[in-house]
């Protein structure tokens, strides 16, 4: 495959869609069996997936098929230089992901989501440590950890996702 007369590539630029293996795949075999190889990935879609698939497999770079010739020379150079170049919409697409909260109930523990309820019913930090035995501090310490595991900034977001997840109506009242 790549050893044809000992030389090999700097720069391999990798379609993720192929058939029987996947550009995603591909990359993280061509990564490990031989780490000194760039691999640029190209494709027609900008999922944010696929572009965190691609850099996870080790992929230096992130073009659309219909980049121009100063793109792909751009991310060969990059590649080869050690440095990662990511199509502008990828970019986005990647940068929106981690920027976006995430909303999975699951990264919660049991106590977590007694608090959120009791936040999305109204209650002050007083309120839900008198309601579930705490002191006023560790209920303060469970709706900053709520916020940090969800990605949020507010009580009010907070609320809100405890309505939108179902763990409470929107009156407030819980679904348990």
């Amino acid at each position: 495959m790549l050893d044809r007369g000992g030389e090999r590539p700097d720069v391999i630029l990798m379609d993720l869609m192929m058939p029987r293996m996947d550009g995603i795949a591909a990359t993280s075999e061509v990564k490990r069996r031989w780490p000194e190889i760039e691999v640029v990935a190209v494709t027609s879609f900008v999922e944010e997936e696929k572009v965190r698939g691609a850099l996870e497999a080790g992929a230096a770079g992130y073009l659309l098929k219909d980049a121009d010739a100063r793109d792909v020379t751009a991310a060969i150079r990059s590649a080869v230089a050690g440095e990662v170049h990511l199509d502008p919409a990828a970019a986005r697409a990647l940068t929106a992901s981690l920027r976006a909260p995430r909303h999975d109930q699951a990264h919660l523990t049991p106590r977590e989501r007694e608090v959120v309820v009791a936040v999305a019913s109204g209650a002050t930090n007083r309120q839900i440590a008198r309601t579930l035995g705490l002191g006023e501090r560790t209920a303060r310490t469970h709706v900053s950890n709520i916020l940090a595991k969800l990605g949020l900034t507010s009580r009010t977001q907070a609320a809100l996702w405890a309505v939108r997840e179902g763990l409470v109506d929107d009156a407030g009242g819980s679904r348990s």
